[in-house]
């Protein structure tokens, strides 16, 4: 059978589209159902401790909805049972998933239970095997004392290698936590995991969903991971949810017979692509969004660099020495182009976001880039509660901007200041 072919320019709009680009933000502040509705889309937001700037769980929502009170998502994620929307798992790394996805990871949990070696991290594996009875001990304590983080347990928290290294307790909690038996209650201080059992965070009628057989779950996984990208190619994938690689080889078959998933060419890809049956196919795409480092548009590299002829790579990984664009550095998308990236950071005692350096992409005129970078940086400004923009003075974007102060807005929103309270309540605990 003939494979369709797309332009290049086709298959970039239709991955923007699918994640969420291209439509007007709401008027005013986003609200509760804006958030909710973003991350079902979505299927998941990837959590990271680095907080320079804002922890990577609240960007990809403010680079499609504009200003909206991150508490909202707190209150998804950690708030009261009968409040909670999201729940924390291993998906695509840490992630944040709406709970009614739960049952499909439940294949997943039950083969960390079974110290399945493939569906484990080799570690916790290891752990598991060697240290059942610790394990068992720190099932109980959970059982009797309530939520807990790690470090409050009374055993097992001396370190056990450099500065990264887990203690036995956070092993031991952390594979109860894979097997599903515990999950993330709260998090605290500097962001640290409380654990809890499960059925004392989700609410009832999540863990009463039905658990469907492990294909089924994984085919509804890929259906989801395809309606997310629009397009892509196999490695795309498979890579969203970080599926087995034999399971989805199957999953990915089943879904082309089925006609879930539609193979495709793309002038450029060296690979096959397939293409989501209900993806839009828009004739252009107009935006402006700052890209967080770990936004589900460009966490996997090569994808980026395949649809955005763009190399990326995050700077706080790399020695200061080989660090080419800055440390904390976010790409910058006007319209279907990646033309920019910026190197910030949240200057909170000085109540100032940081432009610490303002790259220019090689084809672009930094003339009609600047006017653009300078509204988002102001409105990103605003929602993180940040008085002033501190710009760069050196570079073609840096000497386009001309060292120019954004307007603030009139006021704070209500948004504004409710962030302002978070980060009042942050620096306290």
């Amino acid at each position: 059978m003939k494979r369709a072919r797309l332009s290049a320019a086709a298959a970039r709009r239709m991955a923007l589209a699918a994640q969420g680009f291209g439509s007007p933000r709401p008027a005013g502040d986003a609200n509760l159902g804006h958030v909710r509705r973003l991350v079902d889309r979505l299927g998941l937001l990837q959590i990271d401790s680095v907080n320079v700037l804002a922890r990577a769980h609240y960007l990809p929502l403010f680079s499609r909805l504009g200003t909206y009170d991150s508490g909202d998502l707190d209150r998804l994620a950690w708030g009261r049972k009968s409040q909670r929307g999201l729940f924390e798992f291993w998906a695509h790394e840490a992630s944040l998933l709406p709970v009614a996805s739960h049952p499909l990871w439940r294949w997943r949990m039950a083969r960390a239970a079974a110290a399945h070696a493939g569906d484990i991290k080799g570690k916790l594996h290891v752990f598991r095997r060697d240290k059942a009875a610790f394990i068992d001990e720190v099932r109980r304590q959970l059982a009797d004392r309530g939520p807990l983080a790690a470090s409050d347990l009374e055993a097992g928290t001396a370190k056990t290698g450099p500065w990264w290294g887990w203690s036995d307790a956070k092993y031991a909690m952390e594979w109860l936590f894979f097997a599903g038996e515990v999950t993330t209650a709260t998090r605290r201080g500097a962001f640290e995991r409380v654990y809890d059992l499960t059925e004392r965070v989700l609410p009832a009628n999540v863990l009463a969903l039905p658990t469907p057989e492990p294909a089924e779950a994984q085919r509804q996984l890929l259906r989801i991971a395809s309606r997310a990208l629009g397009i892509a190619t196999a490695r795309d994938l498979r890579d969203y949810f970080r599926l087995p690689v034999d399971d989805f080889k199957a999953r990915l078959a089943e879904l082309v017979e089925a006609g879930d998933l539609l193979p495709v060419s793309v002038e450029g890809w060296s690979h096959p692509a397939y293409l989501d049956p209900n993806a839009r196919q828009p004739r252009k795409v107009e935006t402006r969004a700052l890209l967080a480092p770990f936004d589900p548009l460009i966490w996997e590299r090569g994808r980026t660099e395949r649809i955005f002829d763009f190399h990326y790579r995050i700077g706080i990984y790399t020695p200061v020495a080989k660090r080419t664009h800055g440390y904390y550095v976010l790409p910058f998308l006007l319209d279907d182009r990646l033309v920019a990236r910026v190197d910030l950071k949240s200057d909170r005692a000085g109540s100032r976001l940081l432009v610490h350096a303002a790259h220019l992409e090689p084809g672009n005129e930094a003339a009609k880039v600047a006017g653009p970078l300078l509204e988002e940086l102001r409105l990103m400004a605003d929602w993180l509660g940040l008085e002033e923009v501190a710009l760069p003075r050196a570079g073609a974007l840096g000497k386009a901007m001309g060292g120019r102060q954004p307007a603030a807005a009139a006021g704070l929103s209500r948004t504004v200041e409710a962030r302002n309270r978070r980060l009042t309540t942050l620096k306290k605990s």
